[in-house]
C-alpha cells in the first residue's frame, strides 16, 4: 500500500481492507508512517512515534489494524512517556494503560504514537516551550488549534485518519474547526477518564476523537464509549449504536442560529458569510431554522470567572503532585508564564470559591437544557474568525494573571466552552470554507443532554449534502511522492 493510496481511506475503509485480506496491517503501518515522515517536519504534530506492539489480528476488532495516535496528556499507556506538554512531566512515563487505552487496544487500533498538546493542555493553540508549534496544514503560518492541535494536523494532513483529542473548553472542536475536520465532544459520563481520576476539570473535560469522516468518529465512539464501576457521571445509552445513525434520516429540525457570542464577541466576516451559507444549505434540507438567543443564566464575567476557578484550582493540583513526582522546581524554568500565573492563582481559590463556581456551572446546565427542549439543536461557529496566525495567543501573556489567561482564551473561542460547562454533546463539523482563502471554516452544531445521536444523524446528511473529503491542505501526505 503506498501513502496516496493509503490516505484515500478513513479507518473504517481501512479495517475493512484488512479484514478482506487485501492489505496487512504491517504495510498499512508502513504507510503510516511514511506519511509521517513526509508531512510531519513541517507541521511538527507528533512528538513522539514507537514501534508498533503486538498488532491485533485482522478481523478481530472492528478497526484491527487502523494505524493511531494518542494525545500526550489525558490517558496513559504502559511504559510510553506521558509530557504533557511540559517541562515540568517531560519524561515521565506511565506504569499502566488507563481504562480508555485499554479500550483503544480492544477497538484493533495499533498506536504508534503521540500528538502534541499546549502546556497542561491550558490552551486553545498548541505552541508550547517544550515541543514548540504545531503548524496548520492548510496555512504554517497559523495556528492548528488546541488542546488537540497536534491531533488536529495529524488528521488533516493524512498521517492517521482518525486520532485521540480531548476538550475542556472546545479542544476537539477547535482543532476540527481550524484543520477541516470532524471533532465530536460527547455528553459527559459517555467515556470513562479512569481509573486515576473519576472526573477532570470538575466534569468540564472529556475524550473524544478528531476524524475525516463522520462515521470514523461514530464508529470509535460506540467502541469506547460506556460507565466503569466508580465513574460519577453516566451518560443515557443511546437507543442504536452511533454508526447506525450516521446513514439515518435525521428528520425535520428544529434549529437554532446564534451568529454571535456570548459577551458580545463579534464573528468575523468571512466566518458570518459562511454561517449564512450553512442556514441556507440546512433550509435546502428542509430543517427549520431562526435566529435564537440562547441564555446562559449567568453574565459572560462570572462565568469567565466560574472557569477560571474551576481550571485554575485543578491545575494547582496536579502542578504540585508532578512537582512533588519529579523533583523539579515550579517556576519559570518549568512552567510558562500564563501557566505558572494560572498555578498560583489556583492555590488562591478558596473552597467557597469553587463551590460558588460549581454552582455556576449547574445554572448554566439548567438553563441551557431548558432551551433544548424548545430547539433540537443549536448552530453556532465552532470560532467566530479563521484560524489565527501563530504566535496571537502568547501575544502579551506573560503580562496575564490567571484569570486574565483564561479570558483571552475565551475570548478567542467564545462559542465552545458553554457546552462543557452543561455537560452537553457539540461537534465541529466542516461545512464549508472561506471563499477568498480557502481556509475550512467550522460549524458547531450542540444538542440536550445524551443526544449524540441527533447530532451524528444531522453529521452524516450534511456530509452527503455538502462533502468535504475532497477539500485537502496544502501540506497532505498523498501529494508526496513514495520514497
Amino acid at each position: 500500500m503506498d501513502v496516496k493510496e493509503y490516505v484515500s481511506f478513513d479507518a473504517v475503509g481501512l479495517a475493512d481492507l484488512i479484514a478482506r485480506g487485501q492489505v496487512t496491517p504491517a504495510e498499512v503501518q508502513a504507510a503510516a508512517r511514511e506519511a509521517a515522515q513526509a508531512v510531519d517536519p513541517r507541521l511538527n504534530a507528533v512528538v513522539e512515534t514507537w514501534p508498533a506492539d503486538d498488532e491485533p489480528r485482522p478481523g478481530s476488532a472492528p478497526l484491527a489494524g487502523v494505524p493511531f495516535l494518542i494525545k500526550d496528556l489525558g490517558i496513559t499507556m504502559a511504559g510510553r512517556r506521558t509530557d504533557l506538554g511540559s517541562r515540568l512531566a517531560a519524561g515521565t512515563v506511565a506504569t499502566a494503560d488507563s481504562t480508555l487505552m485499554s479500550r483503544f487496544r480492544r477497538a484493533g487500533l495499533v498506536t504508534f504514537g503521540r500528538t502534541a498538546t499546549p502546556e497542561m493542555a491550558y490552551s486553545t493553540t498548541t505552541e508550547p516551550v517544550l515541543y514548540g508549534p504545531t503548524r496548520n496544514p492548510w496555512d504554517l503560518t497559523r495556528s492548528a488549534g488546541g488542546s488537540s492541535g497536534g491531533a488536529g494536523a495529524a488528521v488533516a494532513a493524512g498521517i492517521v485518519p482518525l486520532a485521540h483529542a480531548t476538550d475542556a473548553a472546545g479542544s476537539i472542536r477547535i482543532p476540527a474547526a481550524y484543520n477541516g475536520l470532524f471533532g465530536l465532544k460527547p455528553t459527559r459520563g459517555r467515556i470513562p477518564v479512569g481509573p486515576t481520576a473519576d472526573e477532570i476539570f470538575n466534569g468540564l473535560a472529556v475524550h473524544g476523537s478528531v476524524s475525516r469522516t463522520v462515521r470514523d468518529s461514530a464508529v470509535l465512539l460506540d467502541l469506547v464509549s460506556g460507565p466503569e464501576p466508580g465513574d460519577p457521571y453516566v451518560a443515557p445509552q443511546p437507543a442504536r449504536p452511533y454508526a447506525q445513525e450516521v446513514t439515518r434520516d435525521p428528520g425535520s429540525l428544529r434549529i437554532g442560529v446564534l451568529a454571535q457570542a456570548w459577551g458580545g464577541h463579534r464573528t468575523a466576516p468571512p466566518v458570518a458569510d459562511a454561517l449564512s451559507r450553512t442556514v441556507r444549505l440546512l433550509e435546502s434540507l428542509d430543517h427549520r431554522v431562526e435566529q435564537a438567543e440562547p441564555e446562559l443564566g449567568v453574565g459572560w464575567e462570572e462565568f469567565v470567572l466560574a472557569n477560571a476557578r474551576q481550571w485554575a484550582a485543578n491545575l494547582a493540583v496536579s502542578v504540585d503532585e508532578l512537582a512533588a513526582a519529579t523533583g523539579r522546581p515550579v517556576d519559570f524554568s518549568t512552567l510558562e508564564p500564563p501557566i505558572l500565573a494560572s498555578y498560583h492563582y489556583g492555590r488562591r481559590v478558596t473552597g467557597t470559591e469553587l463551590v460558588t463556581a460549581l454552582a455556576v456551572r449547574n445554572r448554566v446546565s439548567r438553563t441551557l437544557a431548558r432551551f433544548f427542549d424548545a430547539y433540537d439543536v443549536l448552530l453556532t461557529p465552532t470560532v467566530p474568525d479563521l484560524p489565527v496566525p501563530l504566535g496571537t495567543h502568547g501575544r502579551g501573556a506573560e503580562a496575564l494573571d490567571g484569570p486574565g489567561w483564561l479570558r483571552r482564551l475565551f475570548d478567542l473561542s467564545p462559542f465552545t466552552a458553554a457546552f462543557n460547562v452543561a455537560g452537553t454533546p457539540a461537534m465541529s463539523v466542516p461545512v464549508t470554507a472561506d471563499t477568498a482563502t480557502g481556509l475550512p471554516v467550522g460549524m458547531q452544531f450542540a444538542a440536550g443532554h445524551g443526544r449524540e445521536g441527533r447530532l451524528f444523524r444531522l453529521a452524516g446528511q450534511l456530509e452527503q449534502a455538502a462533502p468535504w473529503s475532497d477539500r485537502t491542505p496544502a501540506v497532505w501526505a498523498g501529494n508526496h511522492p513514495n520514497r
